[in-house]
């Protein structure tokens, strides 16, 4: 028997049945699911010195358990003195176990370590049901180590789901245990 992460057994045993029960869904496809995580750091600084993003998909692959890849700037902007093709980013996306696994240690490890945490906002849903959120700092990651680190940057994540409303994806990702605000 292959293994199956801890949220991963926690949405079949647990979420679903709390899903269907709250919003009264006829068919159990319509219960939203969390289809993929994505993780993305972009840095202007990457334009004069390309080493800076190549420790960053680094950074990332370490956190994230998969290889990050190098995102390219797709036209030219004059003002930011950046020509189309050159690299601006690197980022990850995460499916199925590698999912599972990072937002557990999201949940778990990371967001208790940040510094005056009191909970995540309810107001980065993009109306289709997808959350979008952002770090200020890649050492609150239990994989990093800070000794290591060039330069401290940020990062943004992006849940998408199958939800079809905020509100389902709200009581999604509540009941895996995302720290929202209090109302």
């Amino acid at each position: 028997m292959s293994y199956i992460p801890r949220l991963q057994q926690k949405y079949a045993d647990e979420v679903k049945t709390k899903l269907q029960e709250e919003f009264n869904f006829a068919n159990p496809m319509m219960i939203p699911k969390l289809q993929k995580i994505v993780v993305n750091v972009s840095m202007k600084e990457a334009i004069q010195n390309v080493k800076l993003l190549e420790t960053a998909a680094k950074e990332l692959g370490e956190i994230t358990g998969q290889k990050a890849v190098i995102r390219r700037a797709r036209r030219s902007i004059a003002n930011f003195k950046l020509r189309e093709g050159m690299p601006v980013g690197t980022s990850v996306t995460l499916r199925r176990q590698r999912m599972w696994e990072f937002l557990d240690r999201l949940v778990a490890l990371t967001m208790p370590r940040m510094r005056d945490f009191r909970g995540i906002s309810r107001k980065a849903f993009d109306g289709r049901g997808n959350y979008s959120m952002g770090l200020r700092e890649q050492i609150v990651f239990p994989e990093i180590d800070y000794d290591k680190v060039d330069k401290i940057h940020g990062m943004n994540i992006t849940f998408v789901t199958s939800a079809r409303t905020d509100a389902e994806a709200l009581a999604l990702l509540e009941a895996l245990g995302m720290p929202f605000k209090k109302k």
